[in-house]
């Protein structure tokens, strides 16, 4: 399928870039072969494959979420370089308005 340079100037104004009349050229060209091998991958026999998301299965692979004690305040706030009631003291970011 060969791309006109006025759609490669649609694409590239829909991906809000500024190409100048040599980059449509190259472009038009490079994205007409994709298009083309796109076009031949569409041809292979596919009826008697089933469709997948993933070439190998895949199993969850994180650990079960069982409940254990959490690490203690003081370890928590031991690197902090600042803490206040067992909280960590962080510079103010936002400021409320009246």
């Amino acid at each position: 399928m060969a791309l006109s340079s006025e759609q490669v100037r649609h694409v590239a104004a829909l991906a809000r870039l500024a190409l100048t009349d040599d980059e449509v050229e190259a472009l038009r060209e490079e994205l007409s072969q994709i298009l083309a091998y796109a076009e031949q991958v569409g041809e292979v026999a596919t009826d008697d494959v089933p469709p997948t998301s993933h070439p190998f299965p895949l199993a969850n692979v994180l650990r079960a979420d069982d409940p254990r004690p959490s690490l203690p305040v003081t370890d928590a706030l031991a690197g902090a370089p600042r803490a206040e009631r067992d909280r960590f003291h962080v510079p103010r970011i936002v400021v409320e308005q009246p």
